[in-house]
């Protein structure tokens, strides 16, 4: 049973007015990523078609024609970066199912395991490459450094969650590293572009993009928790696997904090190993540790932080609708 807020229902309400602002963009979007993922290679086709024909909330795209909305933006830009942002969001999906042998995503399985590893893996690099094709139409060198810079940063961040793998002694401020770049970044870039698009000063562009930063890390917190206490029909992958891949995020760090030497012994085997064993155990030490509560909180400071930065521009539909995300960030249930 996923234990849900009470404030589910409003901020599921509030996201699918954002939804309707966003809509003629992200159809725009929707048929733009059709077109430019065609490619005469039938493979890439069908995986490509399984992860992007997966849907999703396509809240990356969605950020950036929001803010670009917010920063008065009346161009056609906006989609084709929009696309981007989500070719790369996509690519890294990819990787990140073969890095953690995962199988099931958004309630499907995932293509590492209806093709391999080769084929996905080729598959992710075919999109990077198709992104980076498509921000030079953009022409503009500003859009192109931001979003090599963020690919770039992306990157780093996979390499540095490998690292801590399987290790219990990750403290927050690791932590916090990993999903800066594996995240918040991305969303950062998103609210940027869509500030930058619509000529924004520098100082509101940066607020565009300090609200982005802050709703990656609540977003990716709100996520590391719904890990320990969703189920896998809600969720779309199964419970636990962040621990089963050795995972140590924030639910686990605080846990780690104030269990007692016993079932702290039992959380640093279950990292150690990926076992599963003692899973119910684990999430019964979690949930009574309070370590749900306080991850909850820290997101929710986060979203707090991304909705202040948000003051600095003009009130319109579109800056209401970003503020809005924010709290769906915190409330949603997968």
């Amino acid at each position: 049973m996923a234990i849900a807020s009470p404030d589910l229902s409003r901020s599921t309400s509030r996201f699918a007015q954002a939804q309707v602002l966003a809509a003629p963009g992200m159809a725009r979007v929707d048929a733009l990523i059709r077109t430019r993922l065609a490619s005469d290679v039938v493979l890439v086709n069908q995986i490509a078609e399984h992860i992007v024909g997966a849907g999703g909330k396509r809240l990356r795209p969605m950020l950036v024609l929001l803010s670009a909305q917010a920063a008065g933006y009346a161009g056609a830009h906006d989609t084709l970066l929009a696309t981007v942002v989500e070719f790369i969001h996509t690519a890294t999906l990819l990787h990140d199912d073969v890095v953690d042998e995962s199988d099931l995503r958004r309630g499907r399985k995932t293509a590492n395991a209806l093709w391999g590893n080769a084929a996905s893996v080729l598959v992710g690099d075919f999109l990077y490459s198709r992104a980076f094709q498509m921000m030079v139409e953009a022409d503009d060198m500003r859009v192109m450094r931001i979003l090599a810079d963020t690919t770039n940063r992306i990157a780093e961040g996979e390499v540095l969650q490998l690292l801590n793998i399987h290790n219990p002694d990750v403290d927050q401020a690791a932590y916090l590293r990993v999903i800066e770049r594996k995240t918040a970044v991305l969303f950062a870039a998103a609210t940027r572009l869509g500030g930058l698009l619509g000529g924004l000063p520098a100082a509101q562009e940066d607020a565009l993009a300090d609200y982005g930063l802050n709703l990656g890390f609540a977003f990716q917190i709100a996520d590391d928790v719904l890990d320990y206490v969703s189920d896998a029909g809600t969720l779309g992958k199964n419970i636990g696997d962040d621990l089963a891949e050795g995972k140590v995020t924030l639910p686990l760090i605080y846990a780690l904090e104030r269990a007692d030497p016993a079932h702290a012994a039992s959380i640093r085997h279950a990292i150690e190993t990926g076992g599963l064993d003692a899973l119910d155990a684990i999430l019964a030490t979690i949930r009574g540790s309070g370590a749900v509560e306080r991850a909850r909180s820290r997101a929710g400071a986060y979203a707090d932080a991304a909705k202040a930065a948000l003051s600095t521009l003009p009130h319109s539909a579109a800056r209401d609708a970003l503020a809005a995300l924010a709290d769906y960030a915190l409330q949603r249930d997968h």
